[in-house]
């Protein structure tokens, strides 16, 4: 019997050793209230001001002014969409995003259409991509702000960013992108892509929970979320969370230097582990792209048909394998994945779904005990269910 397996990094990563030893000593050592004007609150500021340049360097930002650290990606998806839609609302109440978002993104449309604002949700087609037409088409004069994710938590979908902002700023509205899924696992660039907005959160990429990011292209005006002191040039109030900010600025750094090496190893995991599935369980779908290298590289989404996804991922777990049914968000909730629905899954092939998401410390031996393990346990479970093969 291995160590236990964990094929979840979707909802979490470790915090990696580089990350844990530069965080330590802000937590006694150098310890300051980085708004404090003494020695040691200004060694503190160094020390946000260093993380701050870090995440700029790490997005291709033009300036570190342009980052504000949050509490994590659903903050930063609020204080985005909220923040624009106020700021903005004298020119218009008109708000595009997809079916498909992180419900980060979607309750809190949700809740700006209880506030006189008009949301238009676009569909997807059957691999979860929306397409920059379908966002032109969608534009109206008074729209001021579209939010797309770059890449889907789920499914792992990679959307045309760059077309679609396009589209966005031809008719002079903003754009943000929900980019939490993807920053330290494929390139991002917010010049490149020419977003307005971005969000991330240090904990998907080998950093710590609680902390986040949010870049704010120069001149893009926002409301503040927060209200309070003076923090992060009087936008986001709050004591600044000093040890996991500097962090996220190593995380950030390492996930980009080391980039193109943990892409090709998740991916051919990921790869390896798709095709021991489908070669030894019959009856299994593949959610998302067809084309794995349209989906994120450590990303498999697979509805196992005539079980529960929820039935195996118990019988994986006793077995010492960690993995998901969909976002970690919504565990516990009764209802289909939102974003199988919309890809044109049934509830019951939805339910069905089994999400397993790798990272860089995952090995060949740990996918090849995976495809020893479930195939006994989709039988199994199968046999009691009663279920006919197709």
């Amino acid at each position: 019997m291995m160590d236990r397996i964990y094929f979840d990094h979707a909802g979490t990563t470790p915090v990696t050793e580089h990350v844990l030893n530069g965080m330590i000593p802000y937590f006694r050592e150098i310890y300051g209230n980085a708004s404090s004007i003494h020695a040691t609150g200004r060694t503190a500021r160094k020390a946000v001001e260093n993380a701050r340049r870090q995440v700029q360097h790490a997005l291709g930002a033009e300036n570190a002014s342009e980052i504000y650290f949050t509490s994590g990606g659903s903050e930063s998806d609020n204080w985005a969409i909220k923040g624009a839609a106020f700021a903005q609302k004298s020119r218009g109440k008109h708000i595009i995003t997809t079916q498909i978002e992180h419900h980060a993104v979607l309750h809190t449309c949700q809740w700006l259409s209880g506030q006189g604002f008009e949301i238009t949700c676009l569909p997807v087609d059957s691999e979860g991509r929306v397409t920059p037409e379908q966002v032109r088409k969608a534009m109206r004069d008074d729209t001021i702000l579209v939010s797309v994710m770059t890449a889907n938590n789920e499914i792992g979908t990679l959307e045309p960013i760059r077309e679609i902002a396009e589209e966005v700023h031809a008719r002079g509205a903003l754009f943000h992108t929900d980019a939490v899924q993807a920053v330290g696992a494929i390139p991002v660039d917010v010049q490149a892509e020419g977003v307005d907005m971005l969000s991330l959160s240090a904990h998907k990429f080998g950093g710590p929970k609680g902390v986040g990011a949010l870049y704010i292209r120069k001149g893009t005006v926002l409301d503040r979320l927060m209200h309070g002191g003076d923090q992060e040039r009087r936008m986001r109030a709050g004591t600044e969370n000093l040890p996991a900010i500097v962090g996220l600025g190593i995380a950030v750094t390492d996930a980009v230097e080391q980039l193109q090496e943990h892409t090709q190893h998740v991916r051919n995991l990921r790869d390896r582990l798709e095709k021991g599935i489908l070669e030894r369980i019959p009856d299994v779908l593949v959610n998302g792209p067809a084309c794995p290298d349209g989906r994120l590289p450590g990303n498999l989404n697979i509805s196992i048909l005539g079980l529960q996804g929820e039935s195996v991922l118990l019988r994986l777990d006793l077995a010492g394998i960690a993995a998901s049914s969909g976002s970690a968000c919504t565990a516990g909730s009764l209802d289909p994945s939102h974003v199988l629905i919309a890809i044109g899954r049934d509830a019951d092939t939805a339910h069905a779904s089994l999400r397993m998401t790798l990272g860089w410390e995952n090995t060949e031996a740990e996918v090849d005990e995976v495809l020893r393990v479930l195939p006994d346990i989709v039988q199994d479970l199968r046999r009691i269910q009663g279920y006919s093969r197709r």
